[in-house]
């Protein structure tokens, strides 16, 4: 059974670099990567969803992965490529083996392709410092390692270490608190008295005593987290898989704020669907947006996708189309596009519209032959949070098989994104390799500027 498993692999990494033998040295980087991988801890939310129920920890009953483990190409191809090459018998040597291997993670992870460019953005840099307010969650745990690992960021995780460690046994993992990584303990910081004291400075003046300040910082890890990154000992912060999303953002409110010249926050999901990929604002934060919160969301999730190397092309949603019934949302939405195309004259954009005038560009045209928009959209506004909300949630589910990027939150002051109790340790590594990322475009800007 593991013979039949491993011989797509091996051969997968041989006719990638042209080799004319398979040699000794192939076979044996092949069962290297075999027993290296039985002994990673992530494997994957693949991995575990098509074994629930079963131990997947290196040990008596698992010592070779499973035959439908995702990673199995990621890992043994590159090796038996570089066997090949090393050995002299490829006719095609691979220049860029972490080039290859990101090529190979899109073919398994259908999020690999769109966050290719956003990974290489997060390891341009020295790795941004991460903080993760929910530290002993098992999930956090696997995507830290991960991310780790791959170099894209420093994780900081906020938990009690004894927790925190024994989450780490039961995972099989080596890693080791506050060796491999930062750990913070609510409980006992060093830091404690300067960040209670920081919190209370922020809020005296909305109620926020000494006591409540220390009591908070001993509470809230999205409050403990966040007062570090103003505090300049992180970079960005990861939070948001416990308790509602408002509760999260309060605090990134409070502390954080708004970046420079932005008057409201907004949340946006990128859905990976069979043949497109949409993006879908504003999904989380603003219950009924103005034409002007509109057009501020718009042009701040405009910014966010040219970051993965994709021109925004913008459909402003409504139950009209093109004014074909004059409802309160219909005008927000058409206020919201003359505010925008002032603004952002370059950015195609088009609405009020349906859905599917949205996505199709005969039906569109059909509409209104004089539509600025062609193609097909990949960014829908939304008139409003549920809808934005309730349109996510369905696509997720019926179109995209859960497989999602986000929430993204737009207009912070600082790298931070609030995900939901549902996240996955996947959407978790994307979404950190997304604060890395924009922490490393902002180094490289700020180094350009010293110069």
């Amino acid at each position: 059974m593991a013979t039949i498993r491993l011989f797509p692999f091996i051969f997968r990494g041989a006719l990638d670099v042209g080799a004319t033998t398979i040699t000794e040295e192939m076979k044996l980087a092949c069962v290297r990567a075999i027993a290296e991988l039985a002994e990673e801890t992530d494997q994957g939310d693949e991995v575990a969803k098509a074994y629930e129920g079963h131990s997947l920890e290196f040990g008596p009953d698992y010592l070779i992965p499973k035959p439908f483990d995702p990673r199995l190409i990621i890992k043994i191809a590159p090796a038996v490529a570089q066997a090949a090459m090393e050995s002299g018998v490829a006719t095609r040597p691979i220049k860029d083996m972490d080039a290859y291997r990101e090529e190979l993670g899109a073919t398994v992870y259908r999020t690999g392709l769109v966050m290719r460019p956003v990974f290489a953005a997060a390891k341009s840099q020295p790795a941004a410092r991460i903080v993760f307010a929910e530290g002993e969650d098992e999930r956090v745990l696997r995507a830290a390692q991960f991310v780790l690992l791959e170099k894209i960021a420093r994780p900081i995780i906020i938990g009690r270490p004894a927790v925190v460690e024994m989450r780490l046994k039961k995972m099989g993992s080596k890693l080791k608190c506050g060796e491999d990584f930062e750990i913070v303990n609510p409980e006992d910081d060093p830091r404690y008295q300067k960040c209670w004291q920081e919190y209370h400075e922020i809020g005296a003046r909305e109620g926020v005593t000494p006591e409540v300040a220390k009591a908070a910082m001993r509470k809230f890890n999205t409050l403990i987290g966040a007062i570090l990154v103003r505090l300049g000992d992180a970079d960005g912060m990861i939070c948001g898989m416990i308790d509602q999303y408002h509760t999260h953002l309060k605090f990134i409110d409070q502390v954080l704020g708004k970046a420079e010249n932005v008057r409201n926050f907004a949340a946006m999901n990128l859905l990976m669907l069979p043949g497109r990929n949409l993006f879908i604002c504003d999904t989380y934060v603003n219950e009924c947006p103005s034409a002007e919160e509109l057009a501020d969301m718009t042009l701040l999730a405009a910014s966010e996708i040219e970051k993965f190397g994709i021109a925004p092309k913008v459909a402003l949603l409504s139950s009209s189309n093109f004014g074909s019934s004059p409802s309160s949302s219909s005008q927000r939405m058409a206020a919201a596009r003359k505010l925008i195309s002032a603004r952002a004259p370059d950015l195609e954009i088009d609405g009020e519209m349906h859905g599917d005038a949205a996505l199709s560009e005969a039906v569109r045209k059909a509409a209104f032959p004089g539509t600025t928009l062609a193609g097909e959209a990949n960014l829908l506004i939304m008139p409003n949070v549920e809808a934005a909300n309730i349109t996510y949630n369905l696509l997720k589910m019926i179109g995209g098989d859960g497989v999602t990027v986000g929430p993204f939150l737009l207009g912070a002051e600082k790298q931070v994104h609030i995900l939901t109790p549902a996240a996955t340790v996947r959407r978790i590594i994307n979404m950190t390799a997304v604060a890395s990322a924009n922490v490393a475009v902002r180094q490289a800007a700020a180094a350009a500027a010293a110069k």
